[in-house]
């Protein structure tokens, strides 16, 4: 069996995912195997994977699985991890590639410090540009649920997890199609110490393709509905259902993570009041300061 089986879901990215693979083949780590996921693509995406598969480089080590269209890339993972036969999963989306080193360092992150969960320093991207992350001021390693709670700060490119408790903790939501890296990495942090390779392992890559981040250009929204699924409250117009794996019970958040999750759900809750009253739609604003005071007389 593999050590490591690398998770790629892909929809309509031809030559991105082949940029994605070779990063994969050129890891100075060799004992893994690769699964990439196509989310039922339109385009040459699908031939592109089956000539992957099937190059020398791959040598029977990559499998390609095909589903009917969905656009969540939650369920596309989780698609890929029921196949795995890996003791860890490593995931990279499409549109990201990793330095050769990046399997190899983390692996032996892993083992020596006994971790269950770890991701890594990324490189931001837009096209040919380095973003600068100077701004970006939140605890990476150990218990960081808090830091979690205000938006994604483990990007799914860099996370290495044992594949157990990938099954255990429930996997990815397949009801969120924005935000369902938000919600699963709130799911772990709640319980579980998250470790960190402080070294530039993962490219993360934007530019002129669609990226499902940017798509409906809210993605705050999506954070507040996420948020609002797990602490089980009903949000008018949301899809904050936290029912996506069948055998897994969500048990939710108790003590000091419940009063800071319910103190950020109301924050969020009153920015997106706050947006509503301005748009002059006030009978949502209006919705918003209902929940909110429900919130506060718990």
């Amino acid at each position: 069996m593999p050590e490591i089986t690398v998770i790629i879901p892909v929809y309509n990215r031809p030559e991105m995912l082949r940029q994605a693979v070779e990063s994969v083949f050129e890891q100075s780590f060799a004992d893994f195997e690769l699964i990439i996921v196509d989310d039922g693509s339109t385009d040459t995406t699908g031939a592109v994977a089956a000539g992957l598969a099937a190059a020398p480089a791959a040598r029977g080590r990559c499998r390609v699985i095909t589903t009917k269209h969905r656009g969540y890339p939650g369920a596309a993972r989780n698609r890929g991890a029921e196949e795995a036969l890996g003791r860890y999963l490593a995931f990279l989306d499409s549109d990201d590639i990793w330095t050769p080193e990046k399997l190899e360092m983390q692996s032996s992150f892993m083992h020596e410090n006994r971790s269950v969960i770890s991701h890594t320093r990324e490189l931001w991207l837009r096209g040919e540009k380095t973003v600068s992350q100077k701004g970006q001021k939140h605890k990476r390693e150990g218990h960081i649920f808090e830091n979690a709670l205000k938006k994604c700060i483990i990007g799914p490119s860099t996370v290495m997890m044992e594949r157990d408790f990938y099954l255990q903790t429930g996997g990815f939501n397949e009801n969120l199609e924005i935000a369902e890296d938000y919600e699963y990495w709130l799911r772990i942090t709640c319980g579980y110490p998250v470790g960190y390779v402080n070294e530039m392992l993962t490219h993360k890559r934007a530019g002129s393709w669609p990226q499902l981040s940017e798509k409906y250009g809210k993605i705050e929204w999506y954070r507040l509905c996420a948020l609002a699924g797990l602490l089980g409250i009903d949000v008018p117009g949301g899809n904050t259902s936290h029912e996506y794996m069948p055998g897994y019970e969500w048990m939710g958040f108790s003590g000091e993570n419940l009063a800071a999750a319910t103190d950020e759900f109301i924050f969020k809750c009153k920015v997106w009041s706050d947006g509503c009253r301005k748009r002059g739609k006030i009978h949502e604003a209006e919705q918003f300061d209902d929940i909110i005071r429900t919130c506060k007389t718990k």
